[in-house]
């Protein structure tokens, strides 16, 4: 009997027993539908990181006084840690010095290698925006930059202008309001906040602009946001925070010999002498979003593991119910051998029923796990996402859990004696 002749005998009898087979399927199914599902989910979410704290791209980087930390809520401004000899240990002296608005100027003037260079500094979460009657809730972030701050963060003007070297010099009351607080304030048109008088905290701002939205990410808005010049929030907000420094270069492979110079350049203007170590950090602008994407390893984990727990106990009772499957048509492989089928042929069609019941498991749950990981996709707003590689690795994992499930029951099969198999009630 041909190869064929044998997967359609097995196909037919798979589908003559659709409860049995249809409680198997789902268990497969549920296994890896929930190993998928995460899969997808956490793709979709490195999608977003990568999107979100990647704006700047691969060819900058940028001198914070201390390493950032993945956080949803307010920045983070507590001591650097270093490793040294594979143990963190503080340095109680300068270690985790903030940078002064003069050690940043004396930066952008001092660095001489061709690149793109932007101060900047955080300034509050808490900030209100009016204008006429209207004004926004509590909870206006808000930044100070300078003419390349734009550039250098992902932002995009939607209306008016950027801030210029002039605004920045002199500190004046200017800004680039956020989509958000824009849509919020001027809601017969957003193009009418250009050279409107808003009030931050009661101090009157003029707007030079508005910003093109950059969404949200885990349902915190990205545009609820007011950009001023950095000496202009450093004297009417100071609050303490460090400056900090972006610089882009204009090739890839111009970064590492970028932040070699920037970081001797930081050094001197640090006055550190050759035996200490840097109390400033250089961060890559992706390596954030690389941070994100590494935290999230351990969900992956365990989406395997519940896979991989969920598989075995349906191997075990794809093994039972095929075992079962044998002692149900004893009479008939007793008869298929009776006029001329041989062992190897029944313990094939045995083989493959289980080998298609785990294919068919593993078509519905990875089916289902995208569609699944998808809705995460879709609340997170990014593309649909297909995990290629664990769909690959799913449908081999079930193979395999077939061909194990079904190996002692097909070869208890083909070993039957057809005499007593004929006899079999």
């Amino acid at each position: 009997m041909r190869f064929r002749d044998i997967f359609s005998l097995a196909f037919r009898t798979i589908r003559s027993n659709k409860l049995r087979t249809g409680l198997t399927v789902s268990i497969i199914a549920f296994g890896i539908m929930a190993l998928v599902g995460i899969i997808t989910a956490i793709k979709a979410m490195n999608q977003k990181f990568t999107e979100s704290f990647s704006t700047m791209g691969a060819n900058a980087f940028t001198v914070r006084f201390k390493e950032r930390n993945i956080r949803f809520g307010n920045d983070n401004q507590g001591e650097l840690k270093l490793s040294k000899k594979g143990k963190k240990k503080e340095k109680k002296s300068s270690l985790g010095k903030r940078i002064t608005k003069d050690e940043a100027e004396q930066f952008v003037k001092r660095y001489e290698f061709p690149a793109t260079k932007s101060i900047s500094i955080f300034g509050n979460r808490t900030n209100i925006a009016s204008y006429e009657a209207r004004k926004t809730s509590p909870n206006v972030t808000l930044y100070g930059g300078d003419e390349n701050y734009l550039l250098l963060n992902g932002w995009t003007l939607q209306y008016g202008r950027n801030l210029n070297r002039m605004d920045v010099q002199t500190g004046r009351n200017v800004c680039l309001l956020g989509y958000d607080v824009a849509k919020k304030l001027f809601k017969e048109g957003m193009e009418r906040a250009v050279n409107s008088v808003v009030r931050i905290n009661n101090i009157p701002y003029r707007v030079l602009g508005v910003l093109e939205s950059r969404g949200s990410v885990f349902g915190m808005s990205r545009d609820n946001v007011i950009i001023s010049s950095y000496s202009n929030i450093d004297r009417n907000y100071s609050s303490g925070f460090s400056f900090i420094i972006a610089v882009m270069t204009s090739d890839l492979l111009k970064v590492n010999e970028a932040m070699g110079e920037a970081e001797a350049t930081f050094r001197a203007i640090r006055k550190l002498n050759t035996t200490e170590e840097n109390n400033f950090v250089l961060d890559r602008s992706d390596s954030i979003a690389e941070k994100a994407m590494n935290s999230l390893r351990f969900l992956t984990i365990s989406a395997t593991v519940i896979g991989l727990i969920t598989l075995i106990g349906a191997a075990i009772g794809l093994m039972n119910i095929m075992l079962v499957s044998v002692s149900e048509r004893t009479r008939e492989v007793g008869l298929i051998k009776a006029i001329g089928g041989k062992s190897k042929m029944v313990s094939r069609q045995f083989l493959l029923e289980a080998i298609i019941i785990s294919l068919l498991g593993a078509i519905f749950g990875i089916v289902l796990g995208v569609l699944v990981g998808n809705v995460f996709s879709i609340v997170l707003k990014t593309g649909f996402v297909v995990p290629w590689d664990w769909v690959i690795y799913g449908i081999i994992i079930c193979t395999i859990t077939g061909l194990l499930a079904g190996l002692y029951p097909a070869l208890k099969a083909g070993k039957l004696n057809p005499i007593e198999a004929l006899r079999y009630e």
